[in-house]
């Protein structure tokens, strides 16, 4: 007698995120073990089928994919309770036909781009050291929490005591991820890390 797998039925909610124009889809699957953030169109059709898909409904305006969620930033001009219903639908269906996500190399792809915008480059003497110690606190403290609300943060870059920041995700362009930035991030960096002045956002 064959075995039949019978593969577990795709679960899917959602999560409010602190901005009210983004919403978290978590579903019960890995969909990609990292962070995927599609801000307009021609990225998406190039990377990611399902970010891609996405965009052709009308009210979505940003897609960000990490690890079992997709936040999706909608335009201003819908209501969530108009559409909430179609994008939940839309993405059970489309992770239940076991349909591409992203890419094969888009990893690879963005780790290029990011050496090439000057975010790999070395840092010598107490700064590179610095920069450890900022990576590290961003990596175990801020990211957990930001990627709760459906969002990332990402380090651009340190110069002159000044920590260079990136927002993805619902963190990008949400009311409150400026006070976010400033009251807890930046305070808990100048707490640890004597040598930081400020935290600065910079739009990715």
């Amino acid at each position: 007698m064959e075995n039949v797998v019978t593969k577990s039925p795709i679960l899917i909610y959602t999560e409010q995120t602190p901005n009210p124009e983004s919403l978290k889809f978590v579903t019960n699957r890995m969909l990609y073990r990292g962070t995927a953030d599609f801000r307009e169109e021609e990225m998406a059709k190039e990377w990611s089928p399902l970010a891609a898909e996405l965009f052709q409904l009308p009210f979505v305006k940003s897609v960000y994919i990490c690890n079992n969620f997709v936040t999706v930033t909608k335009e201003i001009n819908y209501e969530w309770s108009d559409i909430m219903l179609k994008l939940k639908d839309f993405i059970k269906t489309y992770v239940d036909q076991g349909k591409e996500i992203l890419k094969d190399g888009f990893a690879e792809a963005m780790e290029k781009m990011e050496a090439e915008r000057g975010a790999g480059y070395q840092y010598s003497g107490d700064d590179a050291e610095t920069v450890k110690k900022i990576k590290d606190l961003i990596d175990t403290y801020i990211k957990p929490a930001v990627e709760m609300d459906g969002g990332n943060i990402e380090l651009k870059k340190y110069e002159d005591g000044i920590v260079y920041v990136t927002m993805q995700g619902s963190c990008s362009g949400c009311p409150s991820s400026t006070v976010t930035l400033k009251a807890g991030i930046e305070g808990m960096l100048k707490r640890m890390i004597p040598e930081v002045k400020e935290v600065v956002q910079e739009m990715g």
